[in-house]
């Protein structure tokens, strides 16, 4: 495995750095691989086959809306043809998208967050060039993050051979995205309305369009039979597909303290098993701060790499000179919130040319400071 972020990330099984008194880590955890990283330093608290490149599902939508979301304004308009939803996966996820009818890309970025709809992310594609161009620059992306377990074949994260990620790179492209105010808004979108057909009016004869409540299919934001909210969760993004089980990046915020936890292909046989490894991890890494050392730390865009795979930089920083990902990260759609949760006082994770702060306070939605209460 890739030795990025440490040299112990590379190494097979648990790794972990306790210290006097330091809560023991969950057991019957059954994820082929995880990570729980402190969000906004970059440290690594624990991790298990951290860069195992296995198939990512649509926790690869990430990287897309990374990629992809700066891009384009979101009260821009389309109105989509057959071609734009041409080549989806059979039984892929749907939001209900549909052909001749127009969306903004605000409408369809909730699509993608809430209902994983792989016929917003298509659209959105075409949008942004076309499905090759797409993928192409997502795999650039992640280069420019170090996600270098990551190879990306179709946008939507659906099954194609040879497509895979990693734990590791997964809480990288979610951690790039949370800087991002409307990446961060439509993660923490619990529920939103989404537009209908147009149809015409049986009483007034006239065409009009409706709409319908699509909710976050996010279990740990929305809760289910089984399963509570998580206190603090504001997002990220799950996973589910044949090859890949089940995956899921989370983030969460208990005090001043945001953690990032990626769970990768637990066992099938516990229902909402990668929601309740997630939660459980989470709990142990809040219960765990200030108690372990480190054992590798999340790569910065653009910072440099030396041979044994520990980042240049020191105190979460690290230095590099890509300018590309200084300008992505800057760029901001333009419109409104919409639909999406309100976001708390606070500044911005800057990102500069030479030098990636992850010190400061990350304002989280709304949504993890109400939970907290």
């Amino acid at each position: 495995m890739s030795t990025i972020g440490g040299e112990r990330l590379g190494r097979p099984g648990t790794q972990v750095n306790l210290k006097k008194g330091a809560p023991q880590l969950p057991t019957k955890l059954s994820a082929r691989s995880w990570i729980v990283t402190d969000a906004e330093s970059g440290k690594v608290l624990a991790s298990h086959n951290a860069h195992w490149r296995l198939p990512p599902a649509s926790t690869l939508k990430m990287l897309f809306a990374d990629t992809v979301l700066p891009k384009l304004p979101k009260n821009r308009s389309h109105k989509v043809v057959p071609e734009d939803l041409a080549g989806m996966g059979e039984g892929s996820s749907l939001v209900g998208v549909k052909e001749g009818e127009s969306y903004t890309v605000h409408d369809l970025w909730l699509g993608v967050f809430l209902r994983s709809g792989n016929d917003a992310v298509h659209v959105l594609a075409a949008m942004n060039g076309g499905k090759a161009k797409t993928v192409k620059e997502m795999n650039e992306r992640a280069r420019t993050l170090h996600a270098n377990d990551t190879k990306v074949v179709s946008p939507d994260g659906y099954d194609h051979k040879g497509q895979v990620s990693s734990a590791y790179d997964l809480t990288l492209f979610a951690r790039s995205g949370l800087q991002n105010k409307d990446f961060r808004e439509y993660a923490a979108t619990a529920s939103a309305k989404f537009p209908g057909e147009t149809k015409k009016d049986k009483k007034t004869g006239k065409k009009k369009r409706g709409s319908f409540q699509i909710q976050n299919t996010n279990r740990l934001l929305t809760g289910d039979v089984g399963i509570d909210p998580y206190p603090g969760i504001a997002g990220v993004k799950n996973g589910s597909t044949t090859n890949a089980g089940n995956t899921f990046t989370g983030v969460a915020q208990r005090g001043d303290r945001v953690l990032l936890v990626t769970v990768m292909h637990p066992e099938a046989a516990e229902a909402h098993g990668v929601y309740k490894e997630t939660a459980k991890l989470l709990d142990w890494g809040f219960a765990a701060d200030g108690k372990v050392e480190p054992v590798g730390e999340l790569a910065a865009p653009g910072s440099a790499a030396s041979g044994g795979g520990t980042l240049a930089g020191k105190d979460g920083e690290a230095g590099g000179s890509d300018s590309r990902a200084a300008a992505h990260a800057h760029s901001k759609p333009s419109g409104g919130a919409g639909t999406a949760l309100g976001i708390t006082a606070g500044s911005l994770v800057a990102l500069a040319l030479v030098a990636y702060g992850v010190h400061r306070r990350w304002p989280l939605p709304e949504l993890a400071r109400r939970a907290r209460r």
